[in-house]
């Protein structure tokens, strides 16, 4: 197993535990416990998943995933002591994966780690799943072979998954796709009343298509329903 893992917090009795677990699973890890060190290793190392607290002594967490996702895709989650829905919110709209909140079971954590990477892999490599499937709506181009999304020629930086929440409505063009089928589709999991995380990821995803909120041109809120792309 070559996956390489980044675990940076403070806690160092977290930090401990998570590294023990990790490597009980033959994944190979880099701990830190400050969000500068960090950054010099994901620089330096070929890093497959990134697992960050939010309360970090020199920086915290969502600023830390925020400078990893101005360079790099591969999947973050989230660790947090707070359980308010608008810290849910704000991980993920900077382009975390996941989010798990403290305390927590480590099988749990692990489990969530080996879901990402399965993801993550799984739509990376060359060859893979519906290789050479391609879309092109209105100078929106997405590529399931390439694993790349250009808009207007300029290719747009989007994590796993927002790459196939975008891929999913664009393979269903001119349905409405419901939150509950879009979080199925791309998560493998049941969606709750509750989850916001569909409609956070669909902001991130206007946000680097720069489409104004009110009227989208190529994402569209069906209120009630779900979403569309015309």
């Amino acid at each position: 197993m070559n996956e390489k893992i980044l675990i940076v917090d403070d806690e160092k009795e977290i930090a401990d535990l998570v590294e023990v677990y990790l490597q009980n699973e033959g994944y190979q890890v880099c701990k830190f416990y400050n969000a500068t060190d960090a950054l010099a290793c994901v620089g330096e190392e070929e890093i497959s998943l990134a697992i960050l607290d939010v309360m970090l002594p020199d920086m915290d967490g969502f600023a830390l995933c925020r400078k990893i996702r101005e360079k790099y895709l591969f999947p973050i989650i989230m660790l947090t002591a707070k359980v308010e829905d608008m810290d849910k919110i704000t991980g993920l709209t900077l382009g975390a994966d996941d989010y798990i909140t403290k305390p927590f079971n480590p099988l749990e954590l692990i489990a969530r780690v080996k879901t990402q990477l399965r993801r993550y892999t799984r739509y990376n490599v060359p060859g893979g799943p519906a290789s050479g499937q391609e879309i092109d709506i209105r100078g929106l181009h997405i590529s399931k072979s390439s694993h790349k999304c250009t808009l207007n020629g300029k290719e747009l930086a989007l994590t796993p998954l927002e790459f196939n929440i975008l891929w999913h409505l664009c393979e269903h063009q001119g349905n409405v796709v419901t939150s509950e089928e879009l979080f199925a589709a791309v998560w493998g999991e049941a969606y709750l009343d509750s989850n916001n995380t569909v409609m956070t990821h669909i902001a991130r995803i206007r946000e680097k298509m720069q489409e104004p909120a009110r009227k989208p041109k190529y994402i569209k809120t069906v209120w009630g329903v779900g979403y569309t792309v015309e």
